[in-house]
This record gives structure tokens, sequence and C-alpha cells, in this order.
């Protein structure tokens, strides 16, 4: 499965609204677990994980979060995206210091040697400033998909 397959539109959300990472979490597991791309461990697994591993990235053009679980939690692989209508702390992964975050990409990945190719690819496309542009003008799902297949 390569990369644009990963992103379909019933996992595109560009207008969330929550209160905190635990909100999100929470949110975005439960819609997984109702379409069947993730298992009931899913929000523990992937809380746990982000605790001991934080995804948030600073990046040229804005910051990220690029959330994901062991592999033991995924049904289907998939890439969740999401924006959120106002920012949220996460930790920067590295360094664990605190970032706001409005754009995220939950991953979900059965074959974990595929990860990291997956997390190359996506800080590739972040590091491109025609993307950025126009990944921060996007306003709809069908909009989204049409510049991450044109960029991938």
């Amino acid at each position: 499965m390569n990369t644009k397959e990963l992103f379909c539109p019933e996992l595109i959300c560009l207008n969330l609204e929550v209160k905190n990472k635990s909100d999100l979490f929470r949110k975005i597991a439960d819609d997984l677990n109702k379409k069947g791309y993730v298992n009931a461990g899913y929000l523990k697994g992937i809380s746990q994980r982000e605790e001991e591993f934080p995804t948030g990235l600073i990046t040229q053009h804005l910051n990220i979060a690029l959330p994901h679980s062991d592999t033991q939690y995924i049904e289907k692989a998939f890439i969740y995206t999401v924006r959120l209508n106002e920012p949220i702390t996460f930790n920067q992964m590295g360094d664990n210091q605190e970032i706001k975050v409005k754009d995220i990409f939950f991953l979900g990945i059965k074959d974990s040697a595929k990860q990291v190719n997956l997390l190359a690819s996506l800080m590739d496309l972040f590091s491109n400033d025609e993307f950025v542009n126009d990944f921060v003008e996007v306003s709809n799902k069908t909009e989204m998909l049409s510049l991450v297949n044109k960029n991938l």
C-alpha cells in the first residue's frame, strides 16, 4: 500500500473542536473504532505512546503532530487528517518542549517497518513551501485529497 492510499475522505476532519489532547484522542479513537480501523485498545495505546514518545513537530512553516500507536491496535492502515479550530498543546518529538498544534496526522500502520518511511514522506511534504502554502488554505475534504494526491 502506498502513502496516497492511506488518505480517504472519511478520515479527514478540518474543523474539529476539542478541549485538549485527551479529548482529541478520545474523539479520534471512537471514530476510528466505529469505522473498523482500530480495536478497543487503541485509545490507551496511543495515549501511552504519546506520553513516552511525543510526536509534535516544529516544521519550517507550521507545527504539526504525528501521533501513532503500536501496530497491535491497528486493524486497517490509515492516515487520519485533523485540523483543529483552536490549537492545543503537544510535546515536541525529541526534547519534550510544549508547542501549539492545529494540524494532526494520526498514523495507523500495520507494518512498523514502513512507519519510518511514512514519517519521512510527511516531513518532506512539510518542508515544501508550495505544499504548506496550499495546505493551510485547504477548506474541505476534496481539496485535501487533491493536494495530497498531487504531492505524494
